[in-house]
């Protein structure tokens, strides 16, 4: 007989039995794989949707403003806190201690920024430009020659910066066939980084070349002037966005207006009747401008208001450039000394600023990408600090009243430049309204100059652009 079969525990495993365990591991990745572009999909699109969100609000400008704000304080709290604690510890007499031991090595550029000399003087004793001596002028001709040579460099400085700031912000680049759309550069903030680096270059390079007064502000001092300017520059980039160059030039000619009532206000300051007439006279040309010079590239209420506030923030910011340098004159310095010293902390806050959003290297791709546009960038950053140095030579030579009359015929043909070159369309009521405001600044300059007539006129200290 034959023995029994041993059956296995396990059952034979058929060929069939294999492909039916083979398929339940692959189905099992299938729904893994579902699953997975199920929650990944979700994501993918909100993050698209975010990126959008976040592209759509770097278009509106005050957000723009308010990151640019976010990235200086970045910069000024701990600078803050620092200067708090050096002052608390009395780093001055501490310092002196250390670098007695040798271990104070820092101690002169702390006491340079934190401290400075603290000796303060009436009198701006700017060396680098001479104060005008009229018993040393020398003949009629070579004033002459001087005179035209100031004109035209304040000319030329700044009709070319105005013709190029307009170019870069209204303009697009990169466009072959005037179909095409174009890129256009949207960063107001790089623009003056550019400015300002360049004039630091210049201003510090005169320092070395020149005789100064020993310096006796603390250098931290400069950062308040250094900060509203960047913003008052900005702000002037920026409303290009919104409202034409005439625009512009025309509500900066006329910030004398709220000038005025803010020291009326503020510090109850009494005014000649003649500055009553000619700031009511410069506010019917203005109205008279823009009432009647509507174009057709800002149709919406929402941009012209948008223009408006960018145009009040630049006058605010402007105002307190002014007096915050008046205030630092109190110390002995001399122009280029307070043009330096500005510009030094005015680079700090812009590139900080600049890095932090990554903005930096955007718009040094844009350069590379638009050759023309680096030159424009250039070009206008040696405008704005050739400009600078123009001025403090000009009313070093020729007093305040002649730069005033030269700034003024340069913005009046500026706008004319402007409506030239770019089309701007101007009504016969909004041209009579130009020629008042203009008419009603010169008679300014004439009345002021008959007042003060045998006196001193203080230097008006300019740091634009």
């Amino acid at each position: 007989m034959r023995p029994p079969t041993q059956h296995s525990a396990h059952p034979t495993r058929k060929p069939g039995n294999l492909g039916w365990r083979a398929l339940r591991p692959a189905r099992h990745r299938s729904r893994c794989l579902w699953l997975g572009l199920v929650l990944i999909l979700p994501s993918s699109l909100a993050a698209d949707e975010a990126s959008s969100l976040l592209q759509d609000w770097h278009d509106v400008w005050l957000f723009r403003f308010f990151l640019n704000v976010l990235g200086y304080t970045t910069i000024i709290i701990p600078g803050y806190f620092l200067i708090t604690y050096l002052k608390r510890i009395n780093y001055l007499q501490t310092g002196v201690d250390d670098l007695q031991t040798g271990r104070g090595i820092f101690y002169p550029v702390i006491k340079a920024c934190v401290f400075g000399s603290e000796t303060k003087t009436g009198l701006q004793d700017d060396v680098s430009l001479a104060p005008r001596n009229d018993a040393d002028s020398g003949s009629s001709a070579r004033q002459a020659f001087k005179l035209v040579f100031c004109a035209a460099g304040l000319q030329v400085s700044y009709l070319t910066w105005g013709v190029l700031q307009e170019r870069v912000m209204t303009r697009s680049y990169g466009a072959s066939t005037p179909e095409e759309e174009g890129e256009h550069f949207k960063d107001s903030q790089f623009l003056v980084f550019m400015n300002r680096i360049l004039a630091l270059t210049v201003s510090g390079l005169w320092c070395v070349l020149f005789k100064q007064p020993r310096h006796g502000a603390p250098m931290y001092k400069y950062s308040f002037a250094s900060l509203s300017n960047v913003l008052s520059s900005w702000c002037q980039y920026e409303a290009l966005k919104y409202i034409s160059f005439p625009t512009q030039v025309l509500a900066k000619a006329s910030k004398v207006i709220p000038v005025m009532l803010m020291g009326k206000i503020v510090s109850h300051k009494s005014y000649e009747y003649w500055e009553y007439l000619t700031a009511a006279l410069i506010s019917l040309g203005v109205s008279m401008f823009l009432l009647t010079s509507t174009a057709d590239k800002h149709p919406s209420t929402v941009t012209t208001f948008s223009g408006v506030v960018i145009l009040g923030g630049y006058i605010v910011f402007d105002s307190f450039t002014s007096n915050w340098q008046d205030n630092l004159f109190k110390h002995k310095m001399s122009s280029v000394q307070m043009m330096f010293g500005v510009n030094l902390f005015s680079c700090l806050f812009t590139v900080g600023s600049l890095l932090e959003q990554g903005a930096f290297f955007d718009s040094l791709a844009f350069m590379t990408r638009h050759s023309e546009f680096a030159f424009h960038a250039v070009l206008l950053s040696v405008c704005s600090a050739c400009g600078q140095l123009f001025i403090f030579y000009t009313i070093a030579q020729f007093g305040a009243a002649v730069f005033t009359i030269i700034m003024t015929l340069r913005q009046a043909i500026a706008i004319l430049l402007s409506c030239f070159l770019y089309g701007h369309a101007v009504t016969m009521v909004g041209g009579f309204g130009m020629a008042v405001v203009f008419l009603s600044l010169f008679l300014r300059v004439y009345a002021r100059s008959r007042m003060k007539a045998g006196r001193k006129v203080p230097q008006p200290q300019v740091q634009k652009v």
